[in-house]
């Protein structure tokens, strides 16, 4: 026999063949796993409903700022034609007699 056989014959447990290595009944997570995964779960829901609640609100501010953008380029082309009706001859906002 070699050196490495009789030290892996040392390594391995000494049992009885048909005895088992574990209780299969015991190999459970019980209460901790139990509290552990609810746990998660609660942080889980709570993170996606965070997210859900800031891309929405994301959402919200871009359609207000495109709003904003419209309107400020529908003021700035009126004033455009006002300053166009002048340079014509016409006095704006008074309408002509």
């Amino acid at each position: 026999m070699t050196l490495l056989s009789n030290f892996t014959v040392l390594a391995l447990p000494v049992r009885a063949e048909n005895e088992p290595m574990f209780d299969p009944n015991s190999v459970t997570p019980g209460v901790i796993g139990f509290v552990a995964t609810f746990l998660v779960i609660i942080v889980v829901v709570l993170l996606v409903t965070d997210m859900v609640r800031r891309i929405r609100r994301t959402q919200y501010r871009a359609e207000v700022n495109q709003r904003l953008d419209a309107e400020a380029a529908a003021l700035t082309e009126e004033e455009r034609r006002k300053d166009e009706g002048r340079a014509d001859g016409s006095r704006g906002d008074v309408p002509e007699r």
